[in-house]
């Protein structure tokens, strides 16, 4: 009789192992076939995340660093952007966005609004998001330091009206007569970190 047991504890003991390896791996594939995948499209009005984070890598928008009243407050010009996270015109627009942040960030408030949070009112002051938008997205309204609108694109517009615009706001040489802005490559900029 003992011999018997042994030769099924030594069977159970060799098939163990088997039978965890295979449970195991149908599990595993079960869970690959059954979990939905990711897919964020620029091509579709899905909710993928942010747009300035997804699709313009620039999770440095959200949220703006000034409000608007605080931006008015400092006489600071300032460039709001009506957006919906699920609108495929906003997402694509996300990188105009976030080339303005880059060449004008210091200078200007940039501030995306996603209309969603507009809180519905029937009036708006001056100082509140609410007050310029006109029921578009994307929508671009640029304001000088005195507060005064002095572009509102509706839909996308081309980084360049805004940049013109706000060459203006800025006092800045037309684009025609100025040097081309260039993004630094970080080789480039690790190379000047060390020679200096």
């Amino acid at each position: 009789m003992g011999t018997i047991q042994n030769r099924v504890q030594s069977y159970w003991k060799k098939l163990f192992p088997l039978c965890l390896a295979v449970s195991i791996a149908l599990c595993a594939s079960w869970s690959i076939w059954e979990t939905p995948t990711a897919w964020a499209s620029i091509n579709d009005d899905r909710l993928d995340g942010n747009v300035f984070v997804v699709y313009a890598g620039n999770g440095s928008l959200v949220p703006p660093r000034l409000t608007l009243a605080e931006s008015l407050k400092r006489k600071m010009p300032a460039v709001l952007v009506y957006y919906l996270d699920d609108s495929r015109d906003c997402k694509e627009f996300a990188i105009v966005v976030s080339r303005i942040q880059e060449f004008y960030g210091r200078a200007a408030s940039i501030i995306p609004v996603s209309v969603d949070s507009i809180p519905v009112k029937s009036t708006y002051s001056p100082n509140e998001v609410g007050y310029y938008y006109t029921g578009v997205v994307p929508q671009t309204v640029v304001l000088d330091e005195a507060g005064k609108v002095v572009f509102n694109g509706k839909g996308q517009v081309k980084y360049e009206a805004v940049d013109d615009v706000l060459r203006e706001v800025f006092d800045l040489l037309p684009r025609s007569e100025s040097v081309e802005l260039k993004r630094r490559s970080f080789n480039e900029f690790n190379t000047e970190l060390v020679n200096n």
